[in-house]
C-alpha cells in the first residue's frame, strides 16, 4: 500500500479553486500508485471559522462530484476537509471518498477552545480499513492533542494515524513532538498533513511529516513548498514530490 499526504496553500473561502488544486494533487499521487491521499484540515475552504457558516455544505454537494469521479477512476481514497451542517449544527469535517462506495463524513470530535462557540463536536469515530494489515485512523487537528483519540484508534487496531491539521509556526513543534509520541506509544505509522502560507489569520508552518512506529521522523516537507509525501507500507520507503 502507498499512503500519501498533501501540503498545500489554501485559497481563502474558494471551494472551486481549492478543488482544482486537490484534483491536481490527487492526479500526481495516483500517478505514483498511491492508494490514499489526505489533505489538511478544512482543505477545500481553508481554515476560516468566520466563513464556515456560509461555506458549510454536505457530502453530496454536486461540486464534490469530481472528487468521487477521480476516486473511482484512479482507485484512490481521498480525505478532503470542509465545514458541514446538520440541522442547526455546524461541524469541522473531512469527507472521505472511496472507489465505488458511499462518501463518509467524519466530523471533528475534539474541538480547540476557540472553535467551541462556532462548531459542534462530532460524535462518530472513523476507522478506514484498507486491508488486514493497513487500517487508517484519521484525526483532525486538535484531536491529536487528546490521548483518548489515539487510544481509540489503537483499540480499533489502527496501524496508520493521519492528522489533517492547520498548524501555525508557533504551535507546530509541540504537535510534532505529540505525534512522535503517538507513533511510538501505539506503534502506528503516523502522518501530519499541514498548510503553508496564511489561513485563518495564522502563518502556517508546513513541515508535513511522517514518523515510523518507533516515533522517528522519516520524512518532512519544508515550511514554504507545496508537495506530497508518499509512504510505501511494504518496503517502508518514502517518496517526496514538490510543486
Amino acid at each position: 500500500m502507498k499512503i500519501s499526504i498533501a501540503q498545500i496553500e489554501a485559497i481563502k473561502g474558494d471551494i472551486e479553486k481549492n478543488l482544482d488544486k486537490h484534483l491536481q494533487f490527487i492526479e500526481a499521487a495516483s500517478s505514483g500508485q498511491s492508494d490514499l491521499i489526505m489533505f489538511p484540515e478544512l482543505s477545500l475552504t481553508g481554515y476560516e471559522p468566520e466563513l464556515a457558516k456560509e461555506l458549510a455544505t454536505h457530502s453530496m454537494d454536486d461540486r464534490l462530484t469530481p472528487l468521487q469521479k477521480i476516486s473511482d477512476e484512479k482507485n484512490i481514497i481521498i480525505g478532503a476537509g470542509l465545514p458541514t451542517y446538520d440541522n442547526n449544527n455546524l461541524f469541522i469535517s473531512m469527507i472521505i471518498f472511496q472507489p465505488g462506495k458511499e462518501r463518509i463524513t467524519y466530523s471533528k470530535q475534539y474541538l480547540y477552545p476557540t472553535e467551541k462557540d462556532i462548531f459542534t463536536p462530532g460524535n462518530i469515530p472513523c476507522i478506514i480499513p484498507l486491508d488486514k494489515a493497513n487500517i487508517i485512523a484519521p484525526a483532525i487537528c486538535y484531536e491529536l492533542s487528546n490521548k483518548e483519540h489515539a487510544a481509540y484508534a489503537y483499540k480499533m487496531n489502527a496501524t496508520i494515524y493521519i492528522a489533517s491539521v492547520l498548524n501555525s509556526v508557533n504551535g507546530v513543534d509541540a504537535d510534532i513532538e505529540k505525534l512522535s509520541n503517538t507513533a511510538s506509544t501505539y506503534k502506528m505509522t503516523t502522518f501530519m498533513s499541514n498548510y503553508i502560507g496564511e489561513s485563518g489569520g495564522y502563518e502556517c508552518a508546513g513541515k508535513s511529516s511522517i514518523w515510523n512506529t518507533e516515533g522517528e521522523l522519516i520524512a518532512q516537507l519544508d515550511n514554504r513548498t507545496e508537495g506530497i509525501l508518499t509512504y510505501n507500507t511494504l518496503d517502508k520507503s518514502v517518496e517526496t514530490r514538490k510543486r
